[in-house]
């Protein structure tokens, strides 16, 4: 199909989307958000690495999940740690010679319990001085963690996987290898994210991360794309997981779309970027989030 043009076959979803060719990295992927993209890249054809700090959780997944056509591998690690990101990075390459095709640089946290508002009440924002005393609460560790974990993270870890993505491409003609970076929509809204200063604006960075890699890149054809969505069940959003990996919420919404996201939205997100009907898009920010974004001031 390399004149453009393309007979019916190659326009089928089941060609478009195919993921049978990929070899992927999910960071994160035990649970919420990651928990979503593993399933939907096994569910049809790829090969998943799932990357945290919790065997058991990571365990749960290869048991539960890894149910074909595809294949979920548990990796344990820490990628908040350079030297841990490296250890991954030459695990790999040992372990897939030929390359991969898909990073994502999905594992977050949220470190805003001093003023988050759910956590620690709001301030009269009205008050300049009960919003300074709200706000000063926040402990400078809080910064450097969520900051840590949530941009540096995934820094490292696309600088070390790019040679590995690379290669994959080399291996998949007619396809090129990408990053795919999950943000917030946090990081787009003109709000505080409800007393989260620090998490709000490491997913603003997170996002910005995302053109700047995906600029870097772009004489070594490996794409960078990033996925922001709005409120999805997670253990972030709910603070806790089911026996399943999944985390369950109140799925009404203020939204147009007037509920929270589904796993079928993450799943449709991701198997558009990672699939061949995806290999025109980078540097590109998409926005799962039922239309929040158009209801509260933004910047996307």
């Amino acid at each position: 199909m390399s004149s453009g043009k393309a007979n019916n076959d190659q326009l089928k979803s089941s060609d478009l989307f195919d993921v049978s060719h990929v070899t992927a990295i999910v960071t994160g992927g035990a649970t919420g958000i990651g928990l979503m993209i593993t399933q939907a890249l096994q569910s049809n054809g790829a090969k998943v690495y799932i990357v945290g700090r919790r065997k058991e959780k990571l365990d749960e997944v290869v048991k539960r999940y890894s149910t074909g056509p595809g294949q979920i591998i548990a990796l344990e690690g820490d990628v908040s740690d350079k030297n841990e990101v490296q250890r991954l990075a030459k695990d790999m390459s040992s372990k897939e010679p030929k390359g991969i095709q898909l990073l994502v640089n999905n594992a977050g946290i949220a470190r805003d319990d001093a003023t988050s508002y759910s956590k620690a009440g709001q301030p009269d924002l009205s008050d300049p001085v009960a919003i300074s005393e709200h706000f000063m609460k926040t402990p400078p560790e809080s910064w450097a963690d969520t900051f840590k974990t949530n941009v540096t993270a995934g820094y490292y870890m696309s600088m070390a996987f790019l040679p590995q993505l690379a290669k994959g491409r080399e291996a998949t003609p007619g396809y090129t290898s990408s990053v795919v970076n999950v943000s917030s929509i946090s990081g787009a809204m003109k709000g505080n994210s409800a007393g989260q200063f620090a998490y709000a604006s490491s997913k603003a960075a997170f996002t910005h991360l995302t053109r700047m890699l995906a600029t870097t890149f772009t004489q070594t054809k490996v794409r960078v794309n990033c996925i922001a969505p709005g409120m999805f069940p997670s253990e972030m959003t709910t603070g806790s997981s089911n026996e399943e990996n999944k985390s369950e919420m109140d799925m009404s919404s203020t939204n147009p779309a007037g509920r929270k996201g589904h796993d079928a939205d993450m799943a449709a997100t991701i198997l558009f970027l990672a699939g061949r009907g995806g290999v025109f898009y980078n540097e590109q920010i998409m926005y799962p989030d039922g239309g929040n974004t158009i209801t509260q001031p933004a910047v996307k």
